[in-house]
């Protein structure tokens, strides 16, 4: 400010800038990006500056519109989040308003989408007391759900770093929480809530929060952001579709490498299929490995 032979200190600015991520509406790439590309330009031209481009990125996210219109003063349909805040709590407006749809389209409000998403935090809350009172501590089973939890840290991290689609990354942990609900008592349970309370924590952080600590743990916002392991990225196991004639007849989890006759064996052993194809002329079995075993029954077999 007492610099009376420059506007400002270039190497001030120049350390500061260009601006990493502009977000703005696609007016903003027509009237504002102008204005600011053209001056940065004729600063650079004088050497006041040391780059030519003011935003190093720009995403252009979409409108919100009720009845198809964009919301705006100008159109008097403005819709402020506090009466919905005071009914559902911040959490949830703040959950619907990115889960609503992508960031780059045009999506349309609705009051019953944020009513929706409080029945989903209040779920989430139900789920992970049950967790931290009955789920025993440590664990370290590595199963099916420690499996999902782990791919879930990763398409969240990528939906939110690189692709910033927050809707998807929301609906990812909402699967999670699908997940752990069949099983909060087992041993793999207090992992994927610890996790899936913590991928919430930026959409959500008041109810994960407390969550975190009726979890036994302290300060979530401390708390570095989940990281996968990669070795348990990859499944131990797929599930093999069993075919009687061509119908769906069961499905059984068998190891990825099984070879051939091992997952016909797998078929084979199912009571559900046992239960058509005992006592019957199996005529061919059709293997596709890493999918189905389909077993053909001769002619007085089932259909």
């Amino acid at each position: 400010p007492h610099n009376e032979l420059a506007p400002w200190d270039r190497e001030f600015v120049d350390y500061w800038n260009p601006v990493d991520l502009y977000i703005g509406g696609v007016d903003h790439a027509t009237m504002h990006m102008i204005y600011a590309r053209f001056f940065v330009k004729v600063l650079n031209d004088m050497n006041m500056l040391g780059f030519r481009e003011p935003f190093a990125s720009f995403y252009s996210n979409g409108w919100v519109t009720v009845g198809n219109t964009k919301i705006s003063k100008r159109a008097g349909n403005a819709v402020g989040p506090d009466d919905y805040v005071e009914q559902y709590g911040a959490d949830p407006v703040r959950l619907y308003i990115l889960f609503i749809g992508p960031a780059d389209q045009d999506v349309e409000w609705t009051g019953e989408g944020v009513e929706a998403m409080s029945r989903f935090v209040r779920r989430l809350w139900r789920i992970v007391n049950d967790v931290a009172q009955n789920a025993p501590q440590g664990g370290g089973q590595v199963g099916a759900l420690t499996r999902k939890t782990h791919a879930t840290i990763v398409k969240v991290t990528d939906d939110v770093g690189r692709r910033y689609a927050f809707n998807t990354a929301i609906s990812a942990v909402m699967e999670l929480v699908n997940e752990l609900s069949r099983d909060t008592h087992g041993p793999e349970a207090r992992f994927a809530a610890e996790t899936a309370v913590s991928l919430l924590q930026p959409y959500a952080p008041h109810v994960t929060e407390e969550l975190w600590q009726r979890l036994g743990r302290e300060r979530l916002w401390a708390e570095p952001w989940p990281v996968a392991d990669a070795s348990l990225l990859e499944r131990a196991t797929f599930e093999l579709v069993v075919q009687v004639n061509g119908k769906v007849r069961d499905r059984v989890e068998v190891p990825v490498d099984a070879s051939e006759d091992e997952l016909v064996a797998a078929a084979r052993e199912s009571e559900r299929v046992r239960s058509f194809i005992d006592g019957a002329e199996v005529r061919q079995t059709i293997v596709v490995p890493r999918k189905l075993v389909n077993i053909v029954l001769g002619s007085s077999g089932t259909n």
